[in-house]
């Protein structure tokens, strides 16, 4: 009797957790996990990603174990890293720490970097990088106040969410849009399918027709 595949996200983000559904992949359970951002001292900004995801996948599999419902269960984690050449942008939380970020974003170019660490069943650990490049047009005081008013920025990496109203700011956009909002679809799936993850089972439902 083969064993039920489940998904474990190892995050509690809305916008991760809507990615995964329009894959067609529901998570069979949420554990999000207290994990320290804070960038070890001179730490690229992809190896903080890296590391990050890593540390959540961990986290959830020791929450785990010892579970006998666990068999079967894949865990995936990501984080995403904005960042300006080495400097790694703050997930803002305060509107002075916003308007930095997009004064310093204005007019151009940036990076987003989101690691995926994925663990399956047997315990094999698996890990990518993915990395787009942002360039936003000059900002005017204006459209940065009314932004800052509308209080989307809280919580998001380098004070924007692309696929809300900062997505007027792009100028360019090169690599995975889906990597900018916090989960690399194309990569996530690939990783799973990779695995053995049945990905495209629910498509048959006729669910996303």
């Amino acid at each position: 009797m083969s064993t039920i595949q489940k998904l474990v996200l190892a995050s509690g983000s809305p916008r991760r957790i809507e990615l995964l559904q329009q894959a067609g992949l529901e998570p069979s359970r949420l554990l999000p996990t207290d994990t320290d951002e804070t960038p070890n001292k001179a730490e690229h900004p992809r190896s903080l990603a890296k590391r990050l995801a890593r540390t959540k996948a961990e986290k959830a599999l020791e929450s785990l174990k010892g579970e006998q419902h666990s068999d079967g269960e894949f865990i995936l984690a990501a984080d995403t890293v904005v960042a300006v050449g080495r400097r790694i942008l703050p997930k803002t939380e305060l509107v002075d720490e916003a308007s930095n970020c997009l004064k310093l974003l204005s007019g151009r170019s940036h990076r987003v970097y989101t690691g995926i660490c994925l663990i399956t069943p047997a315990g094999k650990l698996r890990q990518r990088l993915v990395e787009t490049r942002v360039r936003f047009k000059r900002l005017g005081r204006e459209e940065l106040e009314t932004y800052l008013a509308s209080g989307e920025w809280r919580g998001k990496a380098g004070g924007y969410a692309i696929q809300g109203l900062a997505g007027t700011f792009v100028v360019k956009l090169v690599g995975s849009y889906t990597n900018v909002v916090g989960l690399p679809l194309y990569e996530t799936v690939g990783l799973l399918t990779a695995e053995g993850f049945k990905v495209h089972f629910n498509w048959l439902s006729g669910a996303h027709t």
